[in-house]
């Protein structure tokens, strides 16, 4: 157990991200409202060009629990100058930051907020540093150029990194294999969903059959989903529906093949959707990424115990804990239309029974409260380990 123990009241924790979208933002948003529920100074610095009104409107929401502030500016997906604005900014709030004498973490999450908190770290030990990679540069497959080009910037920030935060046993397995698995302290702390999202979502009267719900790119697998879909109607007599909830760069490439395989009628397109919102529109959740870390769609819909289809990729079978064995190939499109057959044609008992067992399991370890537990505990260990250094 750490033994730097340090009052809530005397540490500052900046949380730096670039995107305000997906399940990245979800777990800041989630982690940093909880620590200042528990007296620590919070504050986020993140991207001013994504996310829209939907991310401006749960930014102002959190905003008046965070004492350090929100702070936007322009944070591209690729490289570019405003790279080296974000990291100047990033050290002009460190050193603001530690004036009042308080410990100060700086915690970045995702591969462009593990940059800008961590690369002062190369020259600067003012701060403490973790690092949440959210699956992230890990994600590239191995051997290709981007990877490779990665695994460079990851390995010489490793330098710079206190901490690893794994918010998934896979993930861990990933930054081990790249890294070293003794390169640095790390922990893991998977993410966690709030009490209220373990209770049922009753599908409406007009519910389709299914729901994908997520971002639209080709890593999320929804092209298989698709021509999974246009097989069952070519192969059955059945005429299942389905329900694309996000947005995302391959929309109208999606959009194309629902409509060149004919199944306009059966898939719609509603855009970005609040999760229980989303999930109230079908009757089975349906996942056939090609990459996961540890999706909080997942989480959120088996945690309400909603049916689920998903495949064997990433932190998913951690999820799925003792019924890891009903999960199926990536990119196996007869596969899946398969096993979207079956669950169309399984007794509402039969379905509800499995559910609500997977629900169990989930309810006993995916919560935010044992999310952010580790999470400090995690801080706690490696101020410990800072100190020791120092001394």
């Amino acid at each position: 157990m750490p033994t730097h123990r340090v009052s809530p009241q005397d540490v500052n924790i900046l949380h730096v991200f670039r995107a305000p979208v997906g399940g990245l933002f979800r777990h800041v948003q989630d982690l940093a409202s909880e620590q200042a529920e528990r007296g620590y100074h919070v504050g986020i610095i993140c991207d001013s060009l994504t996310g829209g009104e939907f991310a401006a409107a749960r930014l102002a929401k959190l905003a008046p629990k965070l004492d350090l502030g929100i702070e936007r500016l322009p944070m591209p997906r690729r490289p570019s100058f405003n790279d080296f604005v974000a990291v100047r900014r990033v050290m002009t709030r460190t050193t603001a930051l530690r004036r009042g004498g308080r410990t100060l973490i700086l915690h970045g999450h995702g591969a462009k907020g593990g940059v800008y908190a961590r690369l002062p770290g190369l020259w600067s030990h003012d701060a403490l540093r973790a690092y949440t990679a959210h699956g992230g540069s890990f994600n590239y497959r191995p051997g290709s150029r981007i990877h490779g080009f990665y695994m460079r910037i990851e390995a010489a920030l490793n330098r710079a990194t206190d901490i690893y935060l794994y918010e998934s046993a896979y993930i861990k397995s990933r930054i081990e294999a790249e890294l070293g698995p003794a390169c640095k302290l790390g922990k893991i702390a998977v993410n966690g969903i709030s009490e209220a999202e373990f209770e049922p979502v009753a599908p409406s009267p007009e519910a389709a059959d299914f729901l994908y719900l997520g971002e639209l790119r080709a890593v999320k697998g929804v092209d298989t989903l698709i021509e999974a879909m246009a097989l069952v109607h070519a192969t059955t007599a059945l005429r299942p529906t389905l329900v694309l909830a996000g947005t995302g760069p391959d929309e109208a490439a999606l959009k194309n093949q629902v409509a060149t395989g004919g199944l306009g009628p059966y898939v719609t397109f509603v855009g970005a959707q609040r999760a229980r919102h989303a999930m109230a529109k079908a009757r089975t959740f349906v996942v056939p990424s090609r990459a996961e870390s540890l999706p909080y769609s997942l989480l959120e819909a088996t945690g309400a115990g909603m049916p689920t289809i998903a495949t064997n990729v990433g932190g998913i079978p951690e999820i799925f804990g003792p019924f890891a064995d009903q999960l199926i190939a990536c990119n196996d499109a007869p596969l899946l239309a398969a096993r979207l057959t079956a669950l169309l044609l399984a007794p509402e008992s039969e379905r509800a029974g499995m559910a609500l067992a997977i629900q169990k399991h989930v309810k006993t370890r995916f919560t935010i409260k044992h999310m952010v537990d580790d999470i400090l505990e995690a801080y706690e260990q490696a101020l410990d380990q800072k100190a020791n250094r120092r001394a």
